[in-house]
């Protein structure tokens, strides 16, 4: 089992506040098994025995009745008898109705409590459970392997371009790594698709045309990293015979942002130094879904690495922009501590116009944070101050 040091560390400093600990990711990206590994932790390094924790998996057929919320509220403070520290551990918990209140309701009424808890819909557990809450959480955003951890797991050579094409291809999520034969990681792969689409779209948010989901993440996959334009995928749905209102489109593209299927990157202004609000763009949380999804049997390389740099971006906890510049874009401002890069990514640069294309988007921005270009290409063709990486060091690397 890959022990995900990243995510332990984070939480770790939390395991007895008294402030909820929420993980969140797209299901199966190995929010359950992180839970479990803090159970270990807690026994084996803090002694706690088994009836001080209280662990729920809301997808298991046995905790059925507990998806009612007073049931929920009962059960737990049921198993509190003493004194001591109890650990409660709810996964899934956006399959309770009202489970708002019954975090709320036991953690304003019990102290000796420490929360967790899993959810695979991220509007869904900040909006209702803010308003209960009122700050009293830390949320951790849960996410696929990384490559790094990915090659952990599978214990492949990181610099075999195989390895490299597998993950591109088949994403991160970690049970997907159990199966060699292509059929049998596609059909894990729409398995996990289905889940979502069925649980955690069309159950919760009450949206019934699966069609149309399909078509629209098809159309957004099939365009990631382009600018989105609600004219063009109207355009789309008419040549396929579907007529819909821009309403019912952004409806449905939140639907699959909350699900966190797609993510949306907003542009930023390098030189006015605003976000803004038009012409964003989206990408993939998972390379395997957006495989099993897209229209074209190959995606584009440099779509596909993009995509990859994004996330990875976002698993080194950027913020990730796009950036806008007098003459063009840069293809991500990233932000963090106080600091911005500045990343354009290609999938290599054998010839002379790649190179200029991809060096001179950097031309007009004039302050001095470090710029990049990230490719598959091994060899260092750094210049003008520009820094060239290649794409696995960059993966690999901790400290970007």
């Amino acid at each position: 089992m890959l022990i995900r040091e990243k995510y332990l560390k984070k939480i770790r400093g939390f395991y007895d506040s008294d402030l909820v600990k929420i993980l969140v990711g797209i299901r199966r990206s190995g929010k359950t098994v992180i839970l479990n590994q803090i159970i270990e932790e807690l026994k084996t390094t803090k002694k706690i025995d088994e009836e001080h924790i209280i662990k729920i998996n809301f997808e298991f057929i046995e905790f059925e009745d507990l998806k009612n919320y007073k049931e929920l509220n009962k059960y737990i403070k049921e198993k509190i008898v003493d004194n001591k520290k109890y650990y409660v551990f709810l996964d899934e918990i956006q399959n309770v109705d009202k489970f708002e209140d019954v975090i709320n309701s036991i953690r304003a009424s019990i102290n000796n409590i420490s929360i967790f808890i899993t959810g695979s819909n991220s509007k869904m557990l900040s909006d209702e459970l803010s308003t209960v809450l009122s700050g009293r959480y830390v949320l951790f955003n849960i996410n696929p392997l990384s490559y790094k951890e990915y090659i952990a797991l599978t214990k492949k050579d990181a610099f075999d371009l195989e390895s490299f094409n597998d993950y591109a291809k088949w994403g991160g999520l970690p049970n997907r790594c159990e199966f060699t034969d292509e059929a049998d990681i596609k059909n894990y792969l729409h398995s996990v698709f289905d889940s979502i689409i069925l649980r955690d779209i069309i159950t919760r948010l009450k949206l019934q045309d699966t069609i149309l989901f399909n078509m629209i993440l098809q159309y957004l996959i099939d365009t990631t990293g382009r600018e989105f334009s609600c004219e063009n995928i109207i355009n789309y749905l008419e040549r396929e015979y579907k007529k819909v209102s821009t309403e019912t489109i952004y409806t449905y593209i939140e639907a699959l942002c909350k699900a966190l299927i797609i993510k949306k990157v907003y542009r930023y202004d390098v030189h006015g130094k605003g976000l803004l609000k038009t012409l964003n763009k989206y990408y993939v949380t998972d390379l395997g879904i957006a495989q099993i999804k897209n229209n074209n049997s190959e995606f584009k390389n440099y779509i596909m690495l993009e995509n990859i740099v994004y996330n990875e971006l976002l698993n080194k906890e950027y913020e990730v922009y796009i950036g806008k510049t007098k003459n063009g874009e840069i293809d991500f401002v990233a932000k963090k501590n106080g600091l911005t890069k500045y990343i354009q990514v290609t999938y290599d640069l054998k010839d002379n116009s790649t190179m200029e294309r991809e060096f001179g988007a950097f031309k007009v921005i004039t302050d001095n944070y470090p710029k990049f270009v990230i490719s598959l290409e091994k060899k260092d063709l750094s210049k003008d101050g520009i820094v060239h990486l290649n794409l696995i060091d960059f993966l690999l690397d901790d400290n970007f």
